[in-house]
């Protein structure tokens, strides 16, 4: 079964929880362009997330999701927040969201964690929740070490669950490849960042437009929390103090704030510019629905071959 079939939307495309980006009005306009649009609740309050939601809500009576990152100190009170507010679907990271999945499934909600490794699929997948969204290192943020060439098809392999493919899917090509691999649907990021809908600065997009095939590096290996992003003068001066041996609160302190100094201010000197290695594929800005459509006909198109 198809991932749109198991959503009831028109593509079978999720769109990426990204942090600080992905609010209530957002989500709303890609859950409208067709994918599920999906409100990123990293960096909100438990009430703020009740906010976006109804937000949502009220300009869309399509399906959307919220993503949850379980690390934040209120990931209990949004994970309540989403049961008592019965969204449609749950996309989480960092962490094992076991102890939510029977008082969210009692509210009719599908869940599908994000994993970068198979050993983590396969644990999750006895906990009870519907598909595994598998994401490979050429994704922007928060990433793993596989790639999604190769670890797509092991989860697939490893467990009886749905698998949605994620990291490097920009365009038809790469949507076909992911389900040539197992997957029944892709989620994808990047790409929705140069959209007309997305909230960030236009500066940020345009860094995106302008950016080519080698212009993202990964900040924070060192430290054991990598993240993808676009270069500039932050992160060369990061990867020179990870060099010289700065702990992970120096680190830290260094980047506190750049993710919003980025999306709010459009900062890209010394804003965290958070892309995926297709930000080379970029070429413009876009309404949401063309980006999802252009991604559907290329689709179609290499499965028609």
């Amino acid at each position: 079964m198809l991932l749109n079939e198991i959503l009831g939307i028109k593509f079978p495309i999720i769109q990426g929880g990204m942090a600080n980006i992905a609010t209530g009005n957002f989500a709303a306009a890609i859950s409208e362009a067709g994918a599920l649009g999906v409100i990123g609740a990293g960096g909100m309050s438990a009430e703020e997330l009740r906010k976006e939601i109804r937000i949502c809500r009220s300009i869309t009576k399509k399906p959307f999701g919220v993503n949850i990152m379980l690390m934040n100190p209120e990931a209990d009170k949004m994970a309540e927040v989403v049961a008592e507010e019965n969204v449609a679907v749950v996309t989480t990271g960092a962490g094992n969201p076991g102890k939510y999945v029977e008082r969210w499934k009692s509210s009719g909600i599908k869940i599908f964690p994000v994993v970068s490794g198979v050993s983590l699929a396969k644990r999750l997948a006895s906990t009870g929740v519907d598909g595994i969204i598998a994401e490979g290192c050429e994704s922007g943020g928060h990433i793993g070490e596989l790639t999604t060439m190769a670890l797509v098809p092991q989860v697939c392999d490893a467990v009886d669950l749905p698998v949605i493919a994620a990291g490097g899917i920009g365009d038809g090509r790469q949507m076909a490849a992911a389900f040539a691999l197992g997957a029944c649907g892709v989620q994808v990021g990047t790409c929705l960042l140069v959209s007309k809908e997305c909230p960030i600065h236009i500066n940020y997009k345009e860094a995106i437009i302008a950016a080519r095939d080698n212009s993202t590096t990964v900040t924070g290996r060192f430290a054991g929390a990598p993240v993808r992003l676009l270069k500039n003068s932050m992160t060369r001066e990061y990867t020179d103090m990870e060099k010289k041996g700065a702990d992970i609160m120096e680190l830290e302190k260094f980047t506190l704030g750049s993710l919003r100094r980025a999306v709010k201010e459009g900062d890209t000197k010394t804003g965290s510019l958070m892309a995926g290695q297709v930000a080379g594929m970029m070429k413009e800005i876009l309404p949401a629905d063309v980006i999802l459509e252009n991604m559907m006909r290329g689709f179609e198109n290499v499965r028609i071959r």
